[in-house]
């Protein structure tokens, strides 16, 4: 588990490479995919923070989304500033305030 720092380029330079991953899907108790990330240019730092949760922590529960908090570091701050304007964060907020865990689904590239 890395030690995050304040700066989001710095924690992000510390996660595993996501060479190879087409998406993540977050699914619901239910197994129902409630949200995905692509990995596509603007997405690509969600990804990589959401694939090191699992890795860490095996699924994206109240703990995990603490961790995942101080790892987008300024971007925890603006998220807070500005609701809705990074929603993979906003995710983070719901779950470590109480909102159920969600499994990671890592799908990879064909």
């Amino acid at each position: 588990m890395i030690q995050p720092g304040n700066v989001f380029k710095d924690n992000l330079a510390r996660l595993p490479a996501i060479d190879g991953i087409e998406r993540i899907d977050l699914l619901d108790g239910n197994g129902t995919v409630v949200a995905r990330i692509e990995n596509q240019p603007g997405k690509q730092g969600s990804l990589a923070v959401y694939r090191y949760l699992r890795q860490t922590f095996g699924t994206l529960d109240a703990k995990a989304a603490e961790h995942g908090l101080a790892v987008f570091a300024e971007h925890t701050a603006d998220a807070r500033n500005r609701p809705g304007a990074h929603p993979n964060v906003d995710r983070l907020f719901e779950i470590a305030a109480g909102a159920p865990a969600l499994r990671i689904e890592v799908v990879a590239a064909t």
